[in-house]
């Protein structure tokens, strides 16, 4: 079997989603796999990975889908990789219809390595005997920690647009925050912490969940617009580093799929 992209030209943040030999690309699949990959996100920038642009391509061909992702730079953390690597690989394996799945880093100078690690079910650690100073348990964490800050701060800035101090955001509950997509992210960042959401939960609370006292609504406010910046700073950094490496949008020359 060869794997790659053979010529598959990728514009950032809409990846080509090929037919595998003989036709059998199964668009219904595509376009699930597609939406699973949306789930996925970058760990440092708390966005997904197919709006980010980081998606080279995917190939359906029956009941294997294989997926190729890239990075804005050749150097990019190796254990960011990882991570986001090993969460496409678990999104897609989830998906109803698909029995076998590969996930390729491309153009990345690890790629070997992180590819090799992850298709054998190696852990991080193990792959990078030496290098690697334990499993990556402990910065995903961190990074959720700031996504929840990040999302935090979003929700406060729509509040407090409507008037009112930050004290004020210390009598906000759950149930109080507008219906919407940043409400929903916000919860979901919540619960991937294990921190209660449960519509009576104060919505100002800080990293180990513990209610925000009025006295520190101000300063913990201000703290949250700086995690918030940095994230969005790097983020638009990535961007403009993703769109330097392919210009006209070409992916890797590789191919995925296809021959058997």
């Amino acid at each position: 079997m060869t794997s790659g992209f053979a010529g598959t030209t990728v514009g950032a943040g809409a990846p080509v989603v090929a037919e595998g030999a003989g036709g059998d690309g199964r668009p219904e699949l595509a376009g699930a796999v597609m939406a699973a990959l949306a789930g996925v996100r970058d760990p440092e920038l708390d966005e997904p990975v197919t709006e980010l642009g980081f998606v080279a391509g995917v190939v359906v061909s029956g009941d294997r889908v294989e997926v190729a992702l890239r990075l804005p730079t050749y150097f990019c953390a190796p254990n960011f990789a990882w991570l986001m690597v090993s969460d496409a690989r678990a999104a897609v394996r989830m998906v109803p219809g698909v029995e076998e799945v590969e996930v390729r880093l491309v153009d990345h100078f690890a790629a070997e390595e992180i590819n090799e690690g992850i298709s054998e079910g190696q852990g991080f650690d193990a792959t990078f005997a030496g290098l690697a100073d334990g499993e990556l348990d402990e910065l995903r964490e961190t990074f959720r920690r700031k996504a929840l800050a990040a999302r935090q701060d979003r929700l406060c800035r729509m509040l407090l647009a409507g008037g009112g101090s930050p004290a004020d955001l210390t009598e906000r509950r759950l149930a109080d925050l507008p219906a919407g997509a940043d409400t929903d992210r916000y919860l979901q960042r919540r619960a991937e912490l294990g921190l209660d959401v449960s519509p009576g939960a104060p919505f100002l609370v800080d990293r180990s969940g513990a209610p925000v006292s009025p006295e520190r609504a101000a300063p913990y406010v201000r703290r949250l617009r700086t995690i918030a910046v940095s994230i969005e700073g790097n983020a638009g950094f990535c961007r403009g580093l993703l769109a330097t490496r392919y210009p006209t949008g070409q992916g890797p020359a590789q191919r995925i799929g296809g021959d058997r």
